[in-house]
């Protein structure tokens, strides 16, 4: 290859990919002498990119991090992947993320080639995002510290803001238990049972440790030192599964209560998650947030007479004998319940829980007096 140009970006290609490239293969790639490959990458270095040098058997060239970030190049795929992902991440809610994104996307939808360009666009202009429910964005560099607190297994310490709401509000900060009944959600300040009812006393994440708490704009805040285990990102909320050390438990922080989070040095001994993985561990957590009523009902119909058509599961339903059969059903909604009952068009007897038997009480009364004749006229009717 004698073209010198076209050989430094080739030979800046294959040192982008991150391995170990003996000079011996760098010049059979290139089709040149050992000796060229040397002037070639002394080049590399005048103009800015940190290509190291290994000595031995094993040795040869790797491009490194510098203190600047060099040009890259990239293949047809990675352009397209870059510039997809690109176009995704403009709609998160990380603060100032998304106009960095647009500014890169710009630059590189600029020197795309008309072909991939196209492929870029029909996958866009084909594709539409289903809204995330907006929240508040995160803070791009706290985002950074805790992410580099998980790679490096650090312990960090911060503030957290707690938002106290009302019971049920979602939108508010309530612990919860998490999966088997060990650790929390802080989202919030009312102890929770594991069947996601709320104690209702404050022994509180923030007070049982005996730490002063300050007030803050709508809640309160607490220091916190925890060994950050992962981030999870879900919709346009971002959380952070981490140990707490002065609780001695696992917690839920949304990072976007986390303030001025900051590295202490001290290295995190590993742990072992009560649950799969970070994502189902706080998927289970957020599930607490709300109240789960399990319903048991006897249903005065054949089984396949009413199957599907509460929209259950398998397991829902068991047959008693012939004529009736049994409702296990678990919702956050007692109106919801009320309903799946009130409409399969059979009789049925209730067992629990007792809000639902209450419920469908006071629904009883509120029905029988709505089909009443009125003592009165009636409507449009003239005295």
């Amino acid at each position: 290859m004698t073209d010198t140009p076209a050989r430094l970006l080739r030979l800046l290609s294959l040192l982008q990919t991150p391995r170990e490239w003996p000079g011996s293969e760098l010049a059979l790639r290139l089709r040149v002498s050992p000796r060229t490959v040397r002037r070639d990458v002394e080049r590399l270095r005048d103009l800015g990119y940190p290509v190291r040098a290994s000595m031995g058997a094993a040795g040869g060239y790797r491009l490194v991090a510098g203190a600047a970030m060099p040009p890259l190049l990239l293949d047809d795929e990675e352009a397209v992947a870059i510039a997809i992902g690109l176009r995704g991440t403009a709609g998160q809610a990380v603060n100032g993320v998304e106009e960095a994104s647009l500014r890169a996307l710009a630059k590189l939808d600029q020197v795309l080639p008309s072909r991939l360009r196209h492929r870029v666009r029909a996958l866009s202009a084909a594709t539409v995002p289903l809204p995330a429910d907006q929240g508040p964005g995160v803070d791009a560099e706290t985002l950074s510290v805790l992410a580099s607190a998980v790679a490096g297994q650090e312990r960090v310490r911060f503030r957290y803001r707690a938002v106290w709401g009302r019971a049920g509000d979602r939108s508010g900060a309530w612990a919860t238990a998490g999966p088997a009944g060990t650790g929390s959600h802080d989202e919030a300040g009312a102890d929770t049972e594991p069947s996601g009812r709320k104690s209702g006393n404050r022994s509180g994440d923030e007070a049982e440790d005996g730490k002063e708490l300050s007030a803050a704009p709508g809640g309160t805040e607490s220091q916190r030192l925890v060994e950050p285990h992962r981030l999870v990102a879900t919709g346009r909320r971002w959380y952070l599964v981490a140990y707490d050390n002065d609780r001695e438990d696992w917690r839920v922080f949304r990072v976007d209560r986390v303030r001025e989070p900051q590295l202490t040095g001290a290295r995190a001994e590993p742990r072992s998650l009560p649950a799969p993985d970070a994502a189902a561990y706080v998927a289970a957590s957020l599930r607490g947030l709300a109240p789960t009523y399990r319903a048991v009902a006897t249903l005065h119909a054949p089984l396949a007479a009413v199957a599907g058509s509460l929209g259950d599961a398998p397991g829902d339903l068991t047959a008693i004998d012939e004529h009736r059969c049994r409702l296990h059903s678990s919702a956050d909604s007692l109106e919801w319940l009320a309903l799946r009952l009130a409409t399969l068009g059979c009789e049925f007897t209730v067992h629990e829980p007792p809000e639902l038997i209450t419920f469908l009480r006071g629904l009883g009364d509120r029905v029988g007096r709505a089909t009443r004749p009125a003592a009165g006229p009636g409507l449009g009717e003239t005295p």
